[in-house]
Formats: C-alpha cells, structure tokens, sequence
C-alpha cells in the first residue's frame, strides 16, 4: 500500500475513533475503516474490490472473506456504534433548529429502508435506520419507534428538533411519540382524511382545498375519527415543474408560508438516497440477502458519507472549492466536492481532514447545477402570492 493509501486509512481511522465509535474488538474497528476506505476508493459495493485495497500479504480471497463475516456479524449492532457520530454531528446544533426527515426506499421489491435523516444543505444526513424484509413503503410505527428513541437521546437537550415526513408516515401514534420526544411535526396528510372544527363540524381535507395557485391556513382542528388534536393545517394547491400539485400539511404549530418552506426541506432526503444508490455508492448492487447486513453496510455508508460531507463542508469553508469544482457558483455537492478532494489527495499529497466539520449555519452558496436552471422561474410555494391567502380561524 503507498504512503497516500497509509495516510487515508490512518485519517479515516481518526474520524472515526475520534468521534468515540468503538467495536468489541481492535480488528473488528479496522475492518470497518478499511470497508469505509474500498468503498470510497473503488465507488461501488464490492466485496472483491474493497480487498484489493486492504493491506496485508494475506490472499485477496481472504480478505473479501473478512469483509463478509463483518457484515454477517451479529454481534455489530449498527444504531449502538453509530449514536457517537451522530452526537459529535448534532452538537453543531446545540441551542438551534434540527430539521429531520423521515423516510422509505426500497431495494429490489424485497426490502425497505426506514431513514431518519439530519436536513443538512441541499442533501440529508442519516442518523438512524431500520431495514425490514418487505416491499411495501408504508410501515407501522411499531417498527421505527425505537430508533427515533435511540436518536432523540443524542440530541443537545436545548436543539428544538422539527420532523418531517410524507403521507405513508400519517399515524397518530407517530404524532404522540414526536410530542413525548419533544420534537415538533410537519406531517403531509391524505387529501381523504377527516378533519373536525368546533364551528363547522367533520369535512375531508380535499373539500378545503384552495384554487390552484391558493393557499389556506386552519387553526384548531381535530384529525381522523379519533379527533386528535388540536392541530393547525396548511393547504396549498401550488404549481411545480411537474405541474399543479395539492399539499395539505398538518403541524402542531402555528401554520403559514413557512410551513410549506419547512416541509419542503423534506425532499432533500431523495438526493440521500440517490448517493446511496445510483449517483454514488450503489447500493443496489449490494446483492444482500438478509435485512441485519443491510444495516450494517448502512453503517458504513452512513459513516462514508459523513466523512465525505464533512470533508466537503471543510474544502469549501477553507476556500478550495474551485480546486474540485469547476462551476463558478459551487455546482456539486458537498458530498461530491470531499470525495473530489479525497481523490485529489491521494493523487497529489493533499491535505485530508480527520476531524468531523460540519456547520449549523445557512449554506453560504447553495449549489447551482447550471445558468439555465439558476434562470429558471422560482415555483416554490414562497412565491404564491399573498392575496392568494386565505387564513381560517
């Protein structure tokens, strides 16, 4: 292994321990880094390959095998290794707003990733996970509540966390669990939900819906038949790129245009998953056959991409960007500027960053891809316009 080869392992392994991560055993921690390294040298999941850049004089067939019992390992419980990242992440946001999302993807009809992720500048950073052996998108609460619990306890005591979440995640129970964590709640609801106000009785939500190009805004109102509440509710039928498009997003907040802004955050968790799958790592190509060594190779995705993330937070805040980013205005994503600059530096000596850096400020230069879509007409539902509004006591 060359000496640019040595330092990267060597500062992979200081990002990692330095943020306390710990296994029961030496190997098992060097395992771990090296899978984290193959992966980010060799962009892709492939157990042959990770091998090839594994040191040692010992048969490559040898060390695909390591790798394969790591990820076959009962004894690696992903969400306990993981939490020391993710508290060393989110003390940046002591004293500030967390915005988390909550999310599925599957992977080849069989499994479904359940992601709880950390809304950070244009891409979403995982937090906590649970995979379980099913198609379907829509999964019971009974199946995630205690990774939000594991999580919630990593959280500054004095961060106020706002959750995120789409139409399969509409529970109840979900609500209450936010409420007993102290988080808040940006939920999309089903346009055939019932809603409950004290003057006018039990309505479905599409019977309120605006005009397209409208929003409305409800205060007080009771949810379901079970008349949970009280809640407030934001309604909005805002044009996209796609198109028209109804959004009706319960809170339990006072609701305005922000709220459409916030839950639009939401999104950026379908970039995460995209790096995970055909725009960086491959997941897909995994070729994993149980759903415990999924979440294991998640924890080394989850941790690749923290680096990578931190790494690029790093080169930008430190005035390199132009260095792996040829766009005048920054056009790649963090995640795309710290693996650039980690291949730049193993070609060239460079500077690699062991620390974990990551900022709870505003991105100071959101990514613009290209002049034709920085030029594009603005359609978020900011730019609805204020007479459009009607507010419902």
């Amino acid at each position: 292994m060359n000496s640019t080869h040595t330092t990267l392992f060597y500062n992979l392994m200081q990002f990692v321990c330095g943020a306390g991560v710990r296994f029961h055993d030496l190997r098992i921690t060097a395992t771990f880094v090296w899978a984290i390294f193959g992966l980010i040298v060799s962009e892709q999941i492939h157990l042959n390959l990770w091998a090839l850049f594994r040191s040692g004089s010992t048969q490559i067939a040898s060390k695909e095998r390591q790798f394969s019992r790591w990820l076959h390992n009962e004894r690696i419980r992903p969400m306990l290794v993981y939490r020391k990242l993710v508290r060393s992440m989110l003390q940046e946001w002591s004293g500030k707003t967390i915005y988390l999302t909550l999310d599925t993807s599957q992977l080849w009809g069989r499994f479904t990733i359940i992601c709880l992720s950390l809304i950070y500048r244009g891409r979403a950073l995982p937090v906590g996970w649970v995979v379980i052996a099913s198609g379907s998108a829509t999964v019971a609460i009974a199946r995630y509540q205690r990774m939000l619990a594991q999580v919630a306890k990593q959280i500054p005591a004095t961060s106020k966390v706002v959750l995120l979440a789409d139409r399969g995640f509409m529970d109840i129970k979900l609500m209450r669990l936010a409420r007993q964590l102290g988080w808040y709640f940006r939920i999309r609801v089903k346009l055939s939900v019932y809603i409950h106000r004290a003057t006018k009785g039990k309505q479905k939500v599409k019977a309120l819906m605006p005009a397209p190009g409208g929003a409305r805004f409800f205060r007080h109102v009771w949810i379901t038949e079970q008349r949970y509440g009280p809640l407030h509710m934001a309604l909005a039928y805002v044009q996209t790129k796609n198109g028209y498009e109804k959004w009706a997003i319960i809170s339990d907040e006072e609701v305005g245009l922000q709220t459409f802004d916030e839950y639009g955050l939401r999104f950026d968790i379908e970039a995460g998953f995209l790096d995970f799958k055909s725009a960086g790592f491959q997941l897909e190509s995994s070729q994993l056959e149980d759903s415990q060594s999924l979440s294991r190779l998640l924890l080394i995705l989850s941790t690749a991409t923290l680096y990578l993330v931190s790494t690029g937070t790093a080169v930008v805040e430190t005035d390199r960007r132009r260095h792996v980013d040829p766009h005048w205005f920054r056009g790649l994503s963090y995640l795309q500027i710290g693996w650039r600059w980690v291949k730049r530096a193993l070609a060239w000596g460079e500077k690699l960053f062991s620390t974990l850096w990551l900022s709870s400020e505003s991105d100071p230069e959101p990514a613009i891809a290209s002049w034709r879509k920085c030029l594009e007409p603005d359609l978020t539902l900011s730019r609805i316009e204020w007479y459009d509004f009607v507010r419902v006591q």
